[in-house]
């Protein structure tokens, strides 16, 4: 008998994170490593599982993540957007309250590419009068 899975791929800058729900106790694993391992800060920590908390959800899933690019803010956008949708997979009762808190959105905010003639996006070089 296969087990039941749900997955969901959460994006956000240059970071992008797959996810499968299991059902399970709740723990956490990402990149083969422990959860407060991985993500030492606890903001960040409370903003991955959101998505758990407000459906009442945080013991009753193992959640498994594999994720890569981007910094450590950009990876817990796209793990959070990664476990909205495999929950939305599991129950479509969720997306309601999901959608309220604004977890069911991509957030589209990525780097500006560099233009010529600047330094940066928008960072012009020094103007110098003489």
């Amino acid at each position: 008998m296969d087990k039941v899975q749900y997955l969901g791929t959460g994006r956000r800058k240059s970071s992008v994170a797959r996810v499968r729900l299991l059902p399970g106790t709740g723990k956490i694993e990402i990149n083969g490593r422990q959860f407060d391992e991985y993500i030492p800060s606890p903001a960040t920590r409370l903003d991955i599982l959101q998505p758990l908390s407000l459906t009442e959800n945080v013991s009753n899933y193992d959640v498994l993540v594999n994720v890569f690019g981007g910094g450590i803010t950009g990876q817990a956008g796209a793990i959070r957007l990664g476990i909205t949708r495999a929950l939305l997979v599991a129950s479509k009762d969720y997306r309601d309250t999901l959608k309220k808190a604004g977890l069911v959105t991509r957030d589209p905010r990525a780097k500006e590419r560099k233009k010529y003639g600047l330094k940066k996006a928008r960072r012009a070089p020094q103007f110098s009068k003489r």
